[in-house]
């Protein structure tokens, strides 16, 4: 299914991680009682129209802006990039592939200065920015510390229908794979992909798109994703917890997914491992491999695979959403063939296609 993917001869912009996203929300009063109340998010600065929100670790203005708008949906995942001069690299790497850019000095969200956003190959809105308003990092703030505490942001994941095309686009872009599910035809179900030295700074996955499957947030122990279903329970919105706890298979984190008011979904996630080394081996994962996802072997529910959030084009307009035309990894492993598997029968060998870990 792969198309051209657009490539230019100038150098990608030096991206140090993934930085915040922009989401926009139906009901702000409701989505900060989610993000603040039950997540603990803290507030950096609000006003009738945005709320700015980061982690417990992070010291620039923002990880999250929750901003008023008429329909839920994505209008930004954006990166911090090494230095001023990157944005003016961004600025020209996308205007040479052909994609729609902004630029504005000022930014486009409080606590961010000159910033460029465009409309990617793939369809999504990315930001690059190097400039940042510094805020108090609270790491030794125990006073605020809660039992399920949010340290930092981890990943991106973004729902295309092109795999192959989109790691393409992004390994141009500079990013490297860490893991990758295939099956033996060589169909790529979904890549991971990092610029920090873990598993994963975005992912793709496949489906229709371009949509956002989710944002993940970062604790330092298991237990504390604990506490957030324990809290989610006791408050009685148990039924926003969509999948998990588990132990992912894929980058080996501990995990758990929840919805907000609008049906964003939240990933929380810890332990997963470095890959900072420059011969960091990729492994690859058989698609049928029952483990991959859940490493307890626990299905996934189909809303996983289906249901994402919409993404804006600079206009701030829904993109429109293209169907994956590849095989779909949840009608070949959620009970559709019954060739998922966790043993192969009289051996001990797992099923990952590539290097072990």
């Amino acid at each position: 299914m792969t198309d051209f993917v657009p490539t230019t001869a100038l150098p990608a912009p030096d991206i140090v991680r993934c930085a915040y996203m922009e989401i926009v929300v139906t009901d702000l009063a409701r989505s900060r009682a989610f993000y603040v109340d039950v997540l603990g998010l803290h507030v950096t600065e609000e006003d009738d129209e945005a709320i700015y929100l980061r982690s417990l670790e992070e010291f620039i203005h923002h990880n999250l802006v929750l901003r008023k708008g008429p329909v839920a949906a994505v209008a930004a995942f954006a990166y911090r990039v090494r230095s001023p001069e990157e944005v003016d690299a961004a600025e020209a790497y996308y205007r040479e592939l052909g994609c729609r850019t902004e630029r504005r000095a000022g930014g486009f969200t409080k606590g961010i200065g000159d910033s460029v956003r465009v409309e990617d190959p793939l369809g999504f809105p990315y930001e690059f920015f190097y400039e940042v308003e510094h805020v108090e990092r609270l790491t030794q703030r125990y006073d605020l510390y809660s039992a399920g505490e949010l340290v930092r942001l981890d990943h991106f994941n973004q729902v295309t229908p092109d795999v192959p095309r989109g790691r393409a686009y992004l390994e141009d872009l500079g990013f490297r794979v860490s893991e990758d599910i295939q099956d033996a035809d060589g169909v790529t179900y979904a890549v991971w992909m990092h610029r920090k030295q873990t598993v994963h700074d975005t992912a793709l996955t496949g489906g229709d798109g371009p949509r956002m499957h989710h944002v993940a947030f970062a604790t330092h122990e298991k237990h504390n994703i604990i506490q957030i279903c324990d809290k989610m329970g006791a408050l009685r919105i148990s039924d926003r917890i969509e999948r998990g706890p588990g132990r992912h298979g894929v980058s080996n984190a501990f995990y758990l997914y929840i919805l907000d008011p609008d049906d964003h979904r939240i990933e929380i996630y810890t332990q997963d491992y470095y890959t900072g080394d420059p011969d960091n081996p990729t492994v690859t994962w058989d698609v049928h491999d029952n483990q991959r996802r859940d490493w307890w072997g626990n299905a996934v529910v189909p809303s996983w695979y289906t249901e994402a959030s919409l993404v804006l084009d600079l206009d701030g307009n829904p993109q429109p959403v293209a169907a994956r035309e590849d095989r779909s990894e949840m009608a070949v492993t959620v009970g559709a063939d019954g060739f998922s598997y966790t043993r192969d029968a009289g051996t001990e060998k797992g099923f990952k296609l590539g290097a072990q870990l």
